[in-house]
């Protein structure tokens, strides 16, 4: 028993000083890491969760479509779809009638719509942030301009986009959030969300790289 209990402590500790620092600045250099970001505003005393960024070998204008076509309701979020869109399969192309996001409109979370994102920043080409805030444990949308319940969560989910070299996009994604119960919010995250969070969100940076990449083949070989 002694020895098991060592052990954990052992694997709660590496975890805790080589592992989970990665998994929340991966991909991302030492000035993104440190840099402000458009929208970092929005949650003044929330903390950044994490700062992950990939590049990815097509321009901005190539990359913008695929991100605001996002949604449970739509094309999906390009990650593990059985997972983050109840099976339905995240599209493969670029859909015209997608493409009318706004600042204040809906993204859907579910293509149940009953969570959502709202549309908080919203900068063609630029900046996407996506705000989910909920009261818990029902997961009810409250307004967080005014007073949050007792027990909340409220988080931006922000892409930031900008060229990298002559013809690519440098994509760094930041998370920003507050909560209520603090303790067992952090709890939450070290056990299950910060884990979950790096798992879906490489799985969304490769399927990004994926789609742009092969959207902009046809116009490199013509």
């Amino acid at each position: 028993r002694r020895a098991r209990s060592l052990g954990a402590i052992v694997a709660l500790t590496s975890y805790a000083a080589l592992v989970r620092p990665r998994l929340r600045r991966w991909g991302a250099t030492a000035g993104e890491l440190r840099g402000s970001f458009r929208g970092d505003e929005l949650i003044p005393d929330g903390r950044v969760a994490s700062t992950m960024a990939t590049t990815i070998d097509a321009p901005p204008s190539a990359v913008w479509p695929w991100l605001v076509q996002m949604g449970g309701d739509r094309a999906g979020f390009y990650s593990f779809d059985r997972l983050d869109n109840r099976g339905r399969p995240s599209a493969k192309r670029i859909h015209p009638e997608w493409q009318d996001l706004a600042e204040g409109g809906r993204v859907l979370a579910v293509p149940d719509g009953r969570v959502w994102f709202d549309v908080a920043r919203l900068v063609p080409e630029r900046t996407l942030i996506l705000r989910s805030s909920l009261s818990l444990p029902r997961a009810q949308h409250f307004d967080p301009s005014g007073p949050p319940p007792g027990a909340f969560s409220d988080s931006t989910w922000a892409f930031h986009l900008s060229p990298a070299g002559e013809h690519g996009t440098r994509l760094v994604i930041r998370a920003i959030g507050r909560g209520r119960p603090r303790m067992l919010g952090r709890l939450a995250e070290w056990v299950f969300w910060e884990p979950a969070h790096w798992v879906m969100q490489n799985r969304q940076f490769a399927g990004l790289r994926r789609r742009a990449e092969a959207s902009l083949a046809p116009v490199v070989a013509a």
